[in-house]
């Protein structure tokens, strides 16, 4: 069972959101910097950390957008 790469805990199927190649609980896909809850595919990512993509996403940061 995939493990969710903020709290650690594994992460049941039918919770899960992927997002970044990895699985997360739902309340575990927050923004990095302002903890807004994100859903897959609207938000940015840099090192791994996911962000709001405005404003969090762009305050000077090289950000990798979803597709």
């Amino acid at each position: 069972m995939p493990e969710c790469p903020k709290c650690q805990k594994e992460v049941y199927f039918a919770e899960r959101k992927t997002s970044i190649g990895k699985d997360w609980h739902p309340g575990c896909l927050k923004c990095g910097k302002c903890g807004k809850t994100l859903t897959p595919g609207s938000h940015s990512e840099h090192e791994g950390t996911p962000y709001c993509t405005k404003p969090c996403g762009t305050s000077g940061e090289k950000a990798n957008y979803e597709k």
